[in-house]
């Protein structure tokens, strides 16, 4: 049994602050040893918003799968989400959103709700009040035209000939980021055979007019609904373009291929529907799904069963099988509950949770340790995948998020895993070398041209994608970003790479992408605290000094946002208002972050205790904590998650840092600024 002690690797130093962080970090580690699952990882719960289970229920009734027990159990989680005033969010706090509340509504319908029951009334006003279903994003159109409530016509066109498109044309599948292409592919099939389950029942309800007025009072016989008037997608007055060719030629562009779908080539379309559905089937995973993720999950089966695939067919019995690994019930006051996982992080909860407790001093050579790396040693992916399009030559080598998906590894998740890996003391020596050596090999490799790292492929950056009418939700393409480069940046450091070529490109690229305030963009969590929690560290560690002027704005923008509380706080709302950056209720893992900055930069003063002091005030009994608020990001601005472990891996992080440094102090030694690349093994 691991025996959790910090005191062999930080001391024992008398200093209140550090006393009291080394207690608080050593509940905290312990409680992380228990979450181990016997495999050797960990995986905490990847929460979402009720979109997920509502287009699940769709899936469901669309194909004839679904049961009482699902649909009950279904709509009872469903309502238990709904807000006070009777609409959803996507995000816990967060403002309404009007088609996460309709397609709740009409789940719940499906479910056997009555329109007049007083919780669908009060998301029916939200949504009358927003001007009604046409008011919706695409997505939302396509699940009512598949259920006969939107005319197929009305929604955007996305042909299948693109499968034609070759890697340089613009608008071919690969310049979109890998969850867009694995999304779009099938939605090609979806919109052009049009498919229909007709229900019984309309949206009149929830429906306006073209001049704003309710619909209820239509006959109840018609289904269709009219073509809607111009979708306003703003979240607030936007300032008119200053040129609006772009929007009329991608306009125009739509109108064109609207033309073509009434007088399609047989032969062409048939081969590209059958180049589409080629595609879609050779990205199955292991475990039945698509990229591990939701949405290209959902609309691959509804893709293939478009095509004629029955449901017994090995792929659908497959895809429709392993959705039920991703399906949490629960039993509630109100009776058991079903709510779907939009993803599964055990790969990414593993390598934070192996790097957190080598830092908070958890020896080496654990049996806790070498569990988790021999399980990460399993994950690494040593196929080729959809990066290989703009990398044929470099050899594969990387980690992906999820269980399955061999197709899509990353650098934010594999830079973290080499990290850990690196420190961790196993009995496979050669082959743990050669896994590290591959992953540092394969992360290095997928740098983008302008020195910064996106997550999942090479220079994803074409401006195409977004401007089509189609794409009103999520980010399409995957660039660079502060907090993936960040990472790699600390991994080259850590093995030894700081003074390399790719580097220190990754330096000046943070350097240049440095906000005018001092903060960093965070893409992959909220937000600004995020991007800034993760770029100082790794400044640091490459090399930059603490001294310096960008270290030293960070420093002053993290002090300065600090929490009355001692905590640090971001409201996902920072991605679409600017007056929402670095404000929002402290959290356990952003005020983590913000210490593991404070720390990297030597400030071992007031922010860095009233910061510990939020911790250890705000820790459960068991070492854990709670936190409400949603720290992670899908689509800035448009889907978060709550990573579970989120609460306490990075806790236990950022104090197992702090505790080291103070103890440093307190020999009288110069504090170890770097982070991983510096702790010794």
């Amino acid at each position: 049994m691991t025996q959790v002690s910090t005191r062999s690797s930080t001391g024992t130093s008398t200093d209140p602050m550090a006393a009291r962080a080394r207690e608080t970090l050593e509940r905290a580690t312990r409680r992380l040893l228990e979450l181990q699952l016997p495999s050797g990882a960990w995986k905490g719960e990847l929460e979402t918003n009720v979109t997920m289970d509502a287009e699940d229920m769709m899936l469901r009734v669309f194909l004839g799968i679904d049961t009482a027990e699902t649909r009950e159990q279904t709509a009872r989680w469903i309502r238990s989400r709904q807000r006070a005033d009777g609409t959803w969010a996507t995000f816990a706090g967060g403002p309404a959103d009007l088609s996460t509340t309709v397609e709740a509504w009409i789940a719940l319908r499906m479910a056997g709700d009555k329109p007049g029951a007083e919780h669908m009334a009060a998301a029916r006003e939200f949504v009358l009040s927003q001007g009604g279903l046409q008011q919706t994003r695409v997505f939302t159109r396509i699940w009512c035209a598949l259920f006969g409530w939107w005319d197929w016509a009305d929604l955007p066109a996305m042909p299948p000939e693109l499968m034609y498109l070759g890697k340089h044309v613009p608008l071919n599948i690969y310049d979109w980021g890998c969850w867009a292409r694995q999304t779009i592919v099938p939605l090609t099939i979806v919109c052009t055979l049009r498919p229909k389950r007709r229900m019984k029942w309309d949206l009149s309800e929830i429906t306006c007019t073209p001049t704003g007025e309710p619909t209820a009072s239509r006959s109840r016989s018609r289904h269709m609904l009219p073509r809607s008037a111009p979708r306003n997608t703003s979240r607030g007055p936007e300032p008119a373009p200053r040129d609006n060719r772009p929007a009329s030629l991608f306009s125009g562009l739509d109108k064109a291929l609207h033309a073509y779908h009434r007088h399609a080539v047989g032969p062409v379309r048939r081969n590209a529907l059958r180049r589409a559905a080629e595609w879609i089937i050779a990205r199955q995973e292991a475990d039945g799904g698509w990229g591990g993720i939701q949405p290209p999950w959902v609309y691959s089966i509804l893709a293939l069963h478009a095509l004629g695939y029955p449901l017994d067919h090995p792929v659908l019995r497959a895809g429709i099988e392993g959705l039920e690994g991703f399906v949490i019930t629960e039993d509630t006051a109100d009776g058991p509950v079903r709510r779907l996982e939009a993803c599964q992080s055990p790969v990414w909860d593993t390598g934070l949770a192996i790097n957190a407790l080598l830092d908070a001093g958890v020896d080496p050579r654990d049996p806790a340790l070498r569990r988790a790396a021999d399980w990460l040693m399993q994950e690494q992916i040593t196929v080729p995948g959809d990066w290989t399009v703009r990398h044929p030559k470099l050899p594969p080598g990387g980690w992906a998020f999820e269980y399955a998906n061999d197709n899509y590894p990353d650098t934010d998740d594999s830079a973290v895993i080499v990290m850990g890996l690196r420190r961790v003391i196993t009995t496979h020596g050669p082959l743990h070398e050669q896994a590290v050596s591959r992953g540092i090999a394969w992360t290095a490799g997928m740098q983008s041209k302008d020195g910064g790292w996106g997550a999942f492929d090479i220079d994803n950056t074409s401006k195409w994608p977004a401007k089509l009418p189609f794409c009103d939700f999520g980010a399409v393409t995957d660039p660079p970003s502060a907090d993936v480069t960040a990472h790699v940046v600390e991994m080259l450091a850590a093995v030894g790479r700081s003074r390399g070529a790719r580097c220190q490109r990754g330096v000046q690229w943070l350097l240049d992408h440095q906000e005018p305030d001092g903060s960093w963009f965070g893409r992959w969590g909220a937000h600004h605290i995020y991007g800034t929690g993760a770029v100082v560290p790794a400044l640091v560690a490459a090399g930059v000094s603490p001294a310096a002027g960008p270290i030293r704005s960070a420093v002053r923008w993290l002090e300065t946002h600090q929490n009355a509380d001692g905590g640090w706080g971001e409201d996902l709302r920072s991605y679409d208002d600017p007056a929402w950056i670095g404000r929002g209720e402290s959290t356990p893992s952003q005020t983590a972050w913000a210490l593991m900055a404070l720390v990297a930069a030597g400030e071992l003063g007031e922010s860095l205790q009233r910061g510990i002091d939020y911790l250890a005030e705000t820790q459960l009994p068991e070492g854990d904590w709670t936190e409400d608020r949603f720290t992670g990001t899908g689509f800035p601005g448009d889907f978060y998650i709550a990573y579970h472990l989120y609460r306490l891996i990075f806790p236990v992080w950022a104090l197992g840092r702090a505790v080291r440094a103070m103890s440093q102090i307190d020999q009288g030694d110069r504090p170890d600024l770097g982070l991983v690349a510096k702790v010794a093994t």
